[in-house]
């Protein structure tokens, strides 16, 4: 049986499905699986725009797990990072000064802002990167 996929940009909670790093040291977006050719990213044009509104959250939950068989969650083999989008260096772990959070296996770590349209997160600026290849994260957004 496959996953489920939600679009539901409006939430309250829009769950994003299971974020997979193939190749340690190339993150991977977080919106990846709902909007895999970035369309609704605040810096694609807006003619292109599929969404009413800018996608925006106010808690983004990354919980270190991955996809396992049988579509059950299995513990990753290694560390999970959860990294901001690079413009000036190499990206990925290797690039510390863009490091969010690092995550053992198994472990919840939540971004989380103010409430009342103060300080929300642009989901498309989280990528995902991992030690090991096919560990990853389940990532829900708690919309604003």
């Amino acid at each position: 049986m496959s996953n489920s996929l939600l679009k539901i940009p409006n939430g309250p909670v829009w769950p994003l499905g299971p974020t997979v790093v193939i190749t340690p040291g190339t993150p991977v977006n977080i919106m990846s699986l709902v909007d895999p050719n970035s369309v609704n990213a605040p810096e694609t044009l807006t003619s292109t725009l599929s969404y009413e509104y800018t996608i925006r959250a106010q808690q983004i939950v990354f919980q270190a797990y991955r996809a396992g068989a049988s579509a059950k969650l299995q513990t990753n083999t290694g560390y999970i990072y959860v990294v901001m989008k690079n413009t000036t260096g190499n990206g990925g772990t290797t690039d510390i000064g863009i490091v969010v959070a690092t995550l053992q296996t198994g472990t919840t770590f939540t971004l989380t802002s103010s409430s009342l349209n103060r300080n929300v997160f642009n989901p498309y600026e989280f990528y995902i990167d991992a030690d090991n290849a096919s560990d990853g994260a389940m990532v829900t957004l708690i919309m604003q």
